[in-house]
C-alpha cells in the first residue's frame, strides 16, 4: 500500500507535456445470469492493464479503477496515437477481446460496454489530493506541494487571479 502524504498536493500535469489524454471504459452486467458472457469481458481489462504495466512505451501512464456499482477503469495516456495504436494492434491484448465480444455478445443486450476519451490540454487541468498517497493524475505525473495562493480551485486553473477558498486551507 502507498505511503499516505499528509497534507494538500496537486499533480504536475505540465510534467507530463502539452496534453494528456484521459479514457474512461467501463461495462455493465445486465443479465448477471448470464456469467459465461459477462465474464470474459470483466476479466479482459486486468490482463491489458497488467500488460500494458509491463510494457510502459505502449503509452499508458497510470490508471484507477472501481467495481461498484459497474466496473470502470480510468486511464491517462501519453497521447491519443497510442491508445488508438494499442486498440488496434493485433499483438496487444485488446483486439482479440474485443473481436469476441462482438461475437458473444453483440447488440444482444446482455452486457454493456462503453468508453469516453478526452484529450485535455495539461495548462487546463486542475487537482488536488488531500491526506492521500499518490493517485490518479498525480501517480501518473509528478505529486507536488500545494503552494500559497493557489487553496481553491478557480486560482489553480487559472479561472480567477484572486484565491478565495470556501474554506480556509489546512
Amino acid at each position: 500500500m502507498a505511503e499516505v502524504k499528509k497534507g494538500r498536493f496537486t499533480a504536475d500535469a505540465g510534467s507530463l507535456g502539452d496534453e494528456v489524454i484521459v479514457f474512461l471504459i467501463g461495462m455493465r452486467i445486465n443479465k448477471p445470469w448470464k456469467v459465461r458472457l459477462w465474464w470474459p469481458v470483466f476479466v479482459a481489462m486486468p490482463k491489458m492493464l497488467s500488460y500494458l504495466a509491463q510494457h510502459p512505451d505502449k503509452g499508458l501512464l497510470g490508471y484507477e479503477q472501481a467495481f461498484l456499482p459497474s466496473p470502470i477503469v480510468v486511464q491517462y495516456w501519453r497521447s491519443f496515437d497510442d491508445l488508438a495504436r494499442f486498440a488496434r494492434d493485433r499483438s496487444d491484448p485488446h483486439l482479440e477481446p474485443w473481436r469476441q465480444f462482438n461475437k458473444r455478445v453483440g447488440a444482444s443486450g446482455d452486457v454493456g460496454i462503453w468508453h469516453e476519451t478526452y484529450r485535455v490540454r495539461t495548462a487546463n487541468i486542475e487537482a488536488i489530493y488531500g491526506n492521500m498517497p499518490p493517485y490518479g493524475l498525480a501517480a501518473a505525473s509528478t505529486v507536488v506541494p500545494l503552494g500559497r495562493g493557489r487553496d481553491s480551485a478557480a486560482a489553480r486553473i487559472g479561472a480567477t487571479d484572486t484565491d478565495d477558498p470556501a474554506l480556509p486551507a489546512y
